[in-house]
């Protein structure tokens, strides 16, 4: 598929890291973490750009190796409490004062998403057009029943537990996997947020969706990537 419209990949990755220590870098299936989101942006066809944000001379490093651009962005983008659409602002404010250049649409890609490939990009923008989204999120169903604590006790939130539905007969709702968002340069600019105006959804199976958050996580993709013959399994 292919568009008209001038598309820019964001990918912020920062060298520090609580949860896993230095997990942009860290060997995932034999290749930086960093690298299989850069790999599936750059296999995508789609984007004309793919930019890795961050502050660390490493993953600088890592970035330009697997082909993609850097923009080094001041360390007080950096830090553990810093949200994701002042770093991408920034790369969208360096592109457009030192070459001029605006990008008509913004896609987000978090390199903790590794098992998101340029398959599901691909499908994921076919979505946002075909439905003439704002934006668009990558989500996985869910058939959770959730609850909450208060002062006055435990409540649920998406069910009653008086009546409660079987889970298999629930209406399903749709988790946030973190894996891919699609905005329009006005959106993102406008209103300094990644989602905006009418929203898409695409939906990504559970298997595909693991964000790497913990350990766990990475070990978890780990043994799917393994499985998989240590491919994203996209073409």
């Amino acid at each position: 598929m292919s568009t008209d419209r001038k598309v820019v990949a964001i990918i912020p990755a920062r060298g520090g890291s609580k949860g896993v220590p230095r997990k942009n870098v860290r060997l995932l299936a034999g290749k930086p973490l960093l690298a299989w989101t850069v790999e599936a942006a750059l296999q995508s066809r789609l984007i004309d750009r793919v930019i890795v944000s961050t502050e660390d001379s490493e993953i600088a490093a890592v970035s330009r190796q697997y082909g993609a651009e850097v923009v080094i962005r001041p360390a007080d983008l950096a830090r553990d409490e810093t949200p994701t659409e002042p770093v991408i602002l920034h790369v969208l404010e360096n592109l457009e004062k030192l070459e001029n250049h605006r990008p008509d649409i913004v896609v987000l890609l978090q390199a903790t998403s590794p098992l998101r490939n340029n398959l599901h990009i691909k499908a994921a923008f076919d979505v946002f057009q075909r439905e003439n989204d704002d934006s668009l999120l990558s989500v996985c169903s869910s058939h959770s029943f959730l609850w909450k604590k208060s002062e006055s006790g435990a409540c649920s939130v998406n069910y009653d537990y008086t009546n409660r539905p079987r889970r298999q007969d629930a209406e399903p709702e749709f988790r946030e996997n973190g894996a891919i968002y699609i905005t329009s340069r006005e959106i993102m600019v406008n209103q300094q947020n990644r989602l905006g105006g009418r929203i898409g959804l695409y939906v990504m199976e559970d298997e595909d969706s693991v964000e790497i958050d913990s350990p766990y996580d990475f070990w978890l993709c780990q043994q799917i990537l393994e499985r998989r013959g240590g491919s994203h399994a996209g073409k």
